[in-house]
């Protein structure tokens, strides 16, 4: 858990995709998460973690429902959300942090 803590020590929003494989909607992201990516550029950071990978970091988070989306800005969680979501939507949402 401790790279968790360097991945949010940064001034630009973290935008985090908790999923599973075998988790049809969190993983029917990834096509989403990669738009919102490609639009927000060096502005903002995109990270995909697999809870079943991360069972620990999941648990501390209390991760219970996939796919859950958190922002993260200065160390500090901002906004977090169950759900799917578009890419507009999540572009915007990372624009107003």
């Amino acid at each position: 858990m401790s790279k968790f803590g360097e991945l949010l020590d940064v001034d630009v929003p973290v935008l985090f995709s908790f999923y599973t494989e075998w988790n049809e909607p969190s993983s029917g992201m990834h096509p989403v998460l990669r738009d919102v990516a490609a639009a927000i550029g060096d502005r903002g950071k995109i990270i995909k973690i697999d809870i079943d990978k991360n069972p620990q970091l999941a648990e501390a988070l209390r991760i219970k429902t996939l796919p859950t989306l958190i922002i993260y800005k200065d160390g500090e969680m901002k906004w977090r959300q169950s759900g799917e979501f578009d890419a507009n939507t999540l572009i915007a949402k990372m624009g107003e942090i």
